[in-house]
């Protein structure tokens, strides 16, 4: 009898094992140190492997911080502004887009705040900053026609961003309900 498939098929197993290790090890890392001091010693340490060993799994810090990023936003997906589209009244639609843009920032504060401060402009976080751009957008299509739809959507990307809602949630002591009705009053002043 040939015992080869069946050695292949685990070597497989263990293979993908520690390749998961090494990502979740990576976001753990991510989310106490921060990208910027996450080091692949540190990784290898914090995933039980040897060094060499990630450098086979991920040949270089993009790749790792790609397969990191795609399996934290896979566990962490994030709200979908198409949704808002239903909501016609434009209070309405941005109460709602304030509140799951809030919610969704204090459920991954401990990831985001490290990975803005560390690599705000890293290609791995673009889709991040994609998302709350045409969030913006999807918000002020409801506010539209106005004349200075420039500062209004200035605005609408201010209110939407980590760093608002951080500054207001964290910093200031506001609810969320709180920021959200303050950053509506401010964007009806602007309207």
């Amino acid at each position: 009898m040939n015992k080869r498939p069946y050695r292949m098929r685990k070597r497989a197993e263990s293979q993908a094992e520690t390749r998961r290790r090494i990502v979740e090890a990576t976001i753990a890392l991510h989310q106490t140190k921060g990208p910027a001091a996450t080091s692949m010693a540190d990784v290898a340490k914090q995933a039980g492997v040897g060094k060499v060993t990630v450098y086979r799994h991920f040949p270089d810090e993009p790749t790792l911080s790609r397969a990191c990023s795609g399996l934290y936003f896979e566990r962490h997906p994030f709200p979908d502004p198409q949704t808002w589209r239903r909501i016609d009244d434009p209070l309405e639609r941005l109460r709602h887009g304030l509140g799951e843009a809030y919610a969704y920032h204090a459920e991954t504060q401990q990831m985001m705040g490290h990975v803005l401060a560390d690599a705000r402009d890293h290609p791995v976080v673009r889709p991040y900053h994609a998302l709350w751009a045409a969030a913006a957008d999807i918000i002020l299509d409801a506010w539209l026609p106005r004349d200075d739809e420039t500062a209004l959507r200035a605005g609408l990307v201010m209110a939407l961003s980590f760093e608002t809602w951080r500054a207001l949630v964290k910093e200031q002591g506001l609810s969320q309900d709180q920021a959200v009705a303050l950053i509506e009053r401010l964007m009806c002043d602007c309207a």
